[in-house]
């Protein structure tokens, strides 16, 4: 049987980056003898040749091609396509890691749609999810799949339909011709296939391009050459000019680094300006939203001084995602969302209103004159406003968008201003979020994604005003388990898919804590997300001092009837607490972390208490540093006792300052005493 897939890995002074690359693509569930690993070195100097070479005379499936180094991995792919010997070819980075199926996914999948080209399922660990994985397709549309969302090589590409189409990548090349090669092959592809419910690939950090703006033109130039050859006149390729006069010519001249930058600007905006009056006509500015519509204005009247301007006014939008309920139907938990666009400086993005009009406002500072109203309204783009709540796995990075159902509200905001914000409600359905598929265990991240009538933004979701909703629910499919929403410790919504024990669902949610003081006791009472049948273990509440010689005061917790619709159950512990010299069992001044334990386990849970002048208050978990050695010495019941004393604390530190306050050069500090050395013989 001969070779299914080549994989194409470019290196260049990867360090220890490279380990999870390595271990991916040599550890795939494709028997060894079906594929090949072609590593090409552009002249590293850190070590990883020979270490590739002691690879490669190992497996036989592994091959090392060095070259000298060219600065770009675009020569490295060529070299690696034109030695690849497999049905079909693998592009990714030193960076990036292989899920240990993906290969025999994508195979199968590639052979089954026989596609020419497949995008297997790309994950980020940070950044934005891609709208293009929203669903497997088997013959997917380059706009209507938003694959242009998808322009890294990584992805499957049958060998002959390179070698028929003389497909490779423009040397030198900067990111553009990059961008080049893949919608060459989109364009060309009789069948473009995409694999959604398996992740294939997690890319890793890819550096920021930093091409010479000459570079960015002629290539840019080149890349629309292509497409006017495969694509006619009309609304498919004006769309498709659109994506790279948003992405490549108008958004930076938005960037923080146009504003600042002085020496280059005027080169940089002459040769875009020339681009964009030869290849980008005012038809195009449809597709722009209204800061890049002004942008493309500016760039057309020639007057870079108002563009400087712009972008030193212009500050990034943020996104508002305010949660107004949490509630379980079965077990689909509903999230009601009220989402508004704000500005740099938090407050919400405000409109100016005529009749049913509305328009942007532009910074002060800029010559408003030079905008007229066909070019600052927004009123189609707010009608348009769309909404997207995702989940994201903590651990893996996989992202699964969910059902939203919303609707447009606008908001009178004085005389003449007008609000938009945008309310609805998202599903999350345990059972089948995951592409029809159980969500697996772990915890999720909650995410709201804006596209407005003049700002696009994301944003986490945050914990309402008032009570929390802990309340968990037990999941049928595939078997029996527990899911629960929960907060992170700066607010933030999650949801906790089958949590390893009793203790640490209770953990998850123990932000909600509440504590009073009631007498010589104070009365610790945390939500229970969900109560088994039995009750639960016997449980206990920890807590250790942070000071020197940590004390642990422990008082038994048991669990009573909770709030029908919000928690299940609350546990309730009652710590005796003592102001002045504390026993062995007595919480006394200082800051306390809290865990609590069972006859098996304890987890720590996510809050502390502190004590001070007969009150308590709870604390971040953050807040518990570790122990320092007390000013006063030994921590015996008399130093605790001075410590209470005011200003004992200032004067023992005054004390010890002064010992080394009056020495008169540094040889008279004493110094300790050094380790003697053996005899160098």
């Amino acid at each position: 049987m001969g070779v299914k897939v080549s994989v194409i890995v470019d290196v260049h002074n990867p360090g220890d980056t490279a380990d999870a690359c390595l271990r991916s693509v040599l550890e795939q569930t494709l028997p060894a003898d079906e594929y090949e690993v072609i590593f090409v070195d552009d002249g590293s100097t850190d070590g990883i040749a020979e270490r590739l070479d002691t690879v490669a005379a190992v497996r036989r499936n592994v091959r090392v091609v060095h070259l000298p180094h060219t600065g770009s991995p675009l020569p490295g792919r060529n070299v690696g396509i034109a030695a690849a010997q497999g049905d079909y070819v693998y592009l990714m980075d030193q960076g990036d890691r292989l899920e240990r199926d993906a290969l025999q996914r994508m195979h199968d999948r590639a052979v089954e749609t026989d596609a020419d080209v497949l995008v297997g399922r790309l994950v980020r660990d940070s950044g934005p999810p891609v709208s293009a994985f929203h669903r497997s397709r088997g013959r997917a549309d380059i706009l209507r799949d938003r694959l242009f969302a998808l322009l890294t090589p990584h992805k499957l590409y049958r060998r002959a339909f390179l070698q028929e189409h003389e497909l490779s990548f423009d040397e030198p090349g900067g990111h553009i011709a990059e961008q080049a090669f893949v919608v060459r092959a989109y364009l060309q592809a009789k069948v473009v296939s995409i694999l959604a419910e398996h992740v294939c690939c997690h890319l890793g950090e890819r550096p920021e391009p930093a091409d010479d703006p000459r570079t960015v033109v002629a290539e840019l130039r080149a890349l629309l050459d292509d497409i006017d050859a495969h694509i006619g006149e009309g609304r498919h390729r004006d769309r498709m000019y659109g994506y790279w006069f948003r992405s490549t010519v108008l958004r930076p001249f938005l960037s923080s680094g146009f504003a600042a930058s002085s020496a280059d600007r005027s080169v940089y905006f002459r040769l875009l300006r020339g681009l964009v009056l030869d290849r980008f006509p005012e038809r195009l500015d449809r597709y722009l939203p209204v800061q890049l519509r002004a942008v493309a204005t500016l760039l057309r009247a020639g007057r870079l001084d108002q563009l400087v301007i712009l972008a030193n006014s212009t500050r990034r939008a943020g996104l508002r995602a305010d949660l107004t309920e949490v509630r379980w139907d079965a077990h689909v938990l509903v999230l009601a969302l009220t989402v508004e666009v704000v500005g740099g400086d938090g407050r919400p993005t405000r409109f100016r209103a005529e009749g049913d009009r509305l328009y942007w406002i532009p910074p002060r500072s800029l010559d408003a004159g030079l905008l007229p109203d066909a070019v600052t309204d927004v009123t189609s783009a707010v009608e348009r406003a769309r909404l997207e709540v995702y989940v994201r796995h903590a651990d893996t990075g996989v992202v699964h968008f969910l059902p939203v159902a919303y609707r447009v509200e606008r908001i009178q905001d004085g005389r003449r201003h007008t609000r938009v914000q945008l309310v609805g409600e998202a599903r999350v359905d345990v059972t089948a979020a995951a592409m029809g598929e159980p969500l697996l265990p772990g915890q999720w991240e909650v995410h709201v994604r804006m596209y407005g009538g003049a700002h696009q933004a994301r944003s986490r979701v945050r914990r309402p005003e008032g009570p929390l909703n802990c309340l968990g629910v037990l999941s049928q499919r595939p078997r029996s388990r527990l899911v629960l929403p929960c907060w992170t410790d700066t607010g933030e919504l999650g949801l906790a898919v089958e949590p390893r024990s009793f203790p640490e669902s209770i953990a998850l949610v123990s932000p909600a804590v509440t504590v009073r003081r009631q007498g010589g006791h104070l009365y610790v009472v945390l939500p229970v997300p969900y109560v088994p049948p039995s009750g639960g273990p016997p449980l206990e509440l920890v807590l250790r001092s942070g000071a020197r010689g940590a004390r642990e005061v422990c008082a038994p917790a048991l669990v009573e009837p909770g709030v029908p619709g919000e928690i299940a159950g609350q546990l309730v512990a009652k710590v005796p607490v003592k102001r002045m010299m504390p026993g062995a069992d007595e919480l006394g001044p200082g800051l306390w972390a809290v865990s609590l334990r069972t006859a098996e386990e304890e987890a720590g849970l996510r809050f502390a208490l502190e004590f001070r002048r007969g009150r308590a208050a709870v604390r971040p978990v953050a807040a518990v540093t570790p122990a320092r050695r007390s000013p006063l010495g030994r921590d015996t019941a008399l130093h605790r006792l001075g410590r209470r004393l005011p200003g004992a604390r200032h004067i023992v530190r005054l004390a010890r300052a002064g010992r080394h306050r009056y020495l008169k050069d540094a040889s008279d500090v004493q110094r300790p005493k050094e380790a003697k050395s053996p005899p160098v013989r």
